[in-house]
């Protein structure tokens, strides 16, 4: 009996020489069981019929099997596949040794897939690290013993993995439109999918945006027409959360009244302009200082002359006779 998720997978017992194919599916997990048997061997593989996990946290992939040999001691190999079963791309394989318990990984996608199981005790178990929502979709687990052809086998339907995000908006613009307009751009992702709301200016906290089409884990909306200056919000809510971004819309008039230019900040934008904006505070001062500091340094006195310069003096006059005393 093996137990995963407080959900215990019950021993299957199957006829010689039936098919079978069983699905129980309850609130919180669903299994897979899958099984075949000929009159030679009897096979079966139990996996969830979906596992969910966050971007950037660890999803465990469960899958237990049951074979014909009641031990099996001899060499093995454990395979993992993505999007279909036998022709998928392999993301994991490890190949064990004749009486060994050891699985040396042989393959292993960005080094993120590791086996948590032990194929020695039907236990395929796969652990992928630092989900990415690329990592979303289908994988099918398979078990193969050195031998007979007939000893492998592999699950059919596979477990989903869904990988969840909370919203996050990947872009926000503001872009030309016909007739001298302008128009406002919003993508956004996350799983499950958000959804979008603009809000602004004569938009009365109302969308008024163009829905565009999903791409994987993306939407996009759009404005069509920015009809006032000012402040433009996209709004991205899922049951996970929301996220929002802006951008501000300034159009500047000539002397005939037309639109000149306009003018979209977005987040970064708005931190890049008041950096800007204390840089030139700061140039500026260092520029007082630096006036300050010229104008309170001593300025060069006149030398004082030792003499009198008689150049100075007016036309050229004989110089008054001086006598101690005079006589008439």
């Amino acid at each position: 009996m093996a137990v995963y998720n407080s959900v215990t997978l019950g021993k299957l017992y199957i006829p010689a020489g039936s098919f079978v194919r069983t699905k129980r599916d309850t609130t919180e997990d669903s299994f897979h069981t899958e099984a075949h048997s000929a009159p030679s061997q009897r096979w079966s593989m139990q996996v969830p019929a979906e596992v969910s996990a966050a971007a950037g946290e660890a999803a465990v992939l469960p899958c237990t099997f049951t074979h014909p040999h009641g031990h099996y001691a001899g060499p093995l190999t454990a395979i993992w596949r993505a999007g279909e079963p036998y022709a998928g791309p392999q993301v994991f394989r490890c190949a064990a040794a004749r009486g060994s318990e050891l699985c040396l990984t042989a393959l292993s996608r960005h080094g993120r897939f590791r086996l948590l199981g032990n194929p020695r005790r039907n236990d395929l178990s796969l652990r992928i690290e630092r989900l990415a929502a690329a990592d979303a979709g289908r994988y099918f687990c398979r078990v193969e013993f050195a031998g007979d052809v007939h000893d492998r086998y592999e699950s059919r339907h596979g477990v989903r993995l869904r990988v969840t995000a909370a919203p996050r908006i990947v872009n926000i613009s503001v872009l030309p439109g016909p007739a001298h307009a302008f128009r406002a751009l919003c993508t956004a992702e996350g799983e499950p999918l958000p959804t979008l709301v603009w809000s602004g200016p004569s938009l009365d906290n109302r969308s008024n945006a163009t829905p565009g089409p999903a791409h994987g884990h993306q939407v996009t909306a759009e404005l069509p027409e920015l009809t006032h200056d000012g402040r433009y919000t996209c709004t991205a809510a899922s049951s996970l959360g929301h996220a929002e971004a802006s951008v501000y819309l300034f159009r500047f008039h000539g002397a005939g009244g037309a639109s000149a230019l306009a003018l979209s900040l977005g987040a970064l934008g708005l931190k890049a302009l008041l950096l800007l904006g204390v840089l030139a505070a700061r140039a500026a001062r260092r520029r007082s200082e630096h006036s300050d500091t010229l104008d309170t340094s001593p300025r060069p006195q006149a030398q004082e002359s030792s003499y009198e310069n008689l150049s100075q003096m007016g036309p050229r006059t004989p110089p008054a006779a001086m006598c101690s005393p005079c006589s008439p």
